[in-house]
């Protein structure tokens, strides 16, 4: 049976996710911006949150663990840093696997946003939980890695299936839509997915999830390798190249 992903906005920009298997009853929260929120929307759903999974440390995905754990009992499921702000139940890296009854999640490392920064690929149901390593037509700031520690998390995620739902954590599109159109101004692809995410907002409608196909073509740090990217922005490797976009993103 499908899993059933209940999306919701938290916060100023972030968006929730609950995550159930209705056969096994389990329920998991990737990543807590704000517990209490969880906690209401799992009720209202009825719901009852059996884990949380988190993709990195920073106090908007891990910062409502304790308030979760505390009303549930549930199991926390985290990379190492997420230590800084939260007890573990379990901590997982790259390749380890955790399950929501039937249905299993492959930890990926997408470290650069932070060091430890995962991702939870479910291949069964085509989606992964990105948090903030790549958003929609962006990727995170740099705040702990490096261009060549980014660009390889990068490439990890070009590297799962095309049809890949991606689950980023920030309604972030419009304003990265703006940069992108700076950044690869000849990629007509680009300016419909640029328009139709204008109208997305205008309606108030989500922009989350996209699928990496689409991200593939327009995305200008996942094109990164790309020559005329390369051309256009400098560098001799394709982590250069996104070194240059990232910092070029950061001044814009």
């Amino acid at each position: 049976m499908a899993l059933e992903i209940h999306q919701f906005p938290c916060l100023s920009d972030n968006y929730g996710f609950l995550v159930h298997d209705s056969e096994s009853g389990e329920t998991a929260c990737i990543d807590t911006p704000d517990g209490e929120e969880y906690l209401k929307q799992a009720k209202a759903k009825g719901w009852t949150i059996t884990a949380i999974w988190n993709t990195h440390w920073h106090p908007d995905h891990a910062g409502g663990n304790e308030a979760i754990k505390a009303a549930t009992g549930c199991t926390i499921i985290a990379p190492q840093e997420v230590e800084r702000i939260s007890t573990i139940d379990h901590v997982v890296s790259d390749g380890d696997t955790v399950s929501l009854g039937a249905h299993e999640a492959r930890i990926i490392d997408v470290g650069g946003h932070t060091n430890g920064h995962i991702a939870y690929h479910m291949p069964d149901s085509s989606l992964a939980f990105v948090g903030d390593s790549v958003f929609a037509l962006g990727c995170g700031r740099m705040f702990e890695g490096t261009p060549e520690q980014f660009w390889a998390s990068l490439e990890r995620l070009k590297a799962l299936p095309a049809d890949t739902a991606l689950y980023c954590a920030h309604e972030y599109t419009q304003a990265n839509a703006r940069f992108a159109l700076h950044a690869d101004p000849g990629n007509d692809e680009l300016v419909a997915y640029g328009q139709e995410i204008g109208r997305k907002r205008a309606a108030g409608t989500p922009t989350v999830p996209t699928t990496l196909e689409r991200e593939l073509a327009t995305n200008p740090f996942l094109r990164a390798d790309d020559p005329d990217m390369m051309a256009r922005w400098g560098g001799d490797a394709p982590h250069e190249t996104f070194a240059a976009l990232r910092a070029a993103k950061d001044a814009f």
